[in-house]
């Protein structure tokens, strides 16, 4: 199983999630609104948010669980529906999972995703 994490433009977000739901077996997908910088230290953040007298660049946070053989599909569609060819266009990691538990039903393992 593995864990794929995107970092990506707040407004992509809806363009994204099309593609994703066009994907046979995605389990489900967790999204949260974050802020951060990269390399360029949120110099060129299309709306910087400042905490503590620094800048930070508005992102999305996209978080799927699959199994091994749909992640490089899953990576492959954030990849190309996210890109815009610009600066901060984000980041796609990829984790190993060791192991998944459905809390209501005690199911481990790719059953539980």
């Amino acid at each position: 199983m593995k864990e794929i994490k995107a970092i990506i433009q707040p407004f992509m977000l809806e363009r994204v999630c099309a593609v994703l739901r066009e994907i046979e077996g995605l389990p489900g997908i967790t999204v949260s609104q974050v802020m951060g910088w990269g390399k360029s230290r949120a110099a060129d953040a299309r709306d910087p948010v400042q905490e503590a007298g620094i800048a930070f660049a508005r992102k999305t946070k996209m978080e799927i669980v699959v199994s091994a053989s749909l992640a490089p599909r899953v990576v492959a569609a954030i990849e190309s529906a996210a890109r815009t060819g610009n600066v901060g266009d984000g980041k796609i990691f990829v984790y190993d999972v060791e192991e998944v538990v459905k809390i209501r039903t005690g199911e481990r393992g790719e059953e539980a995703i």
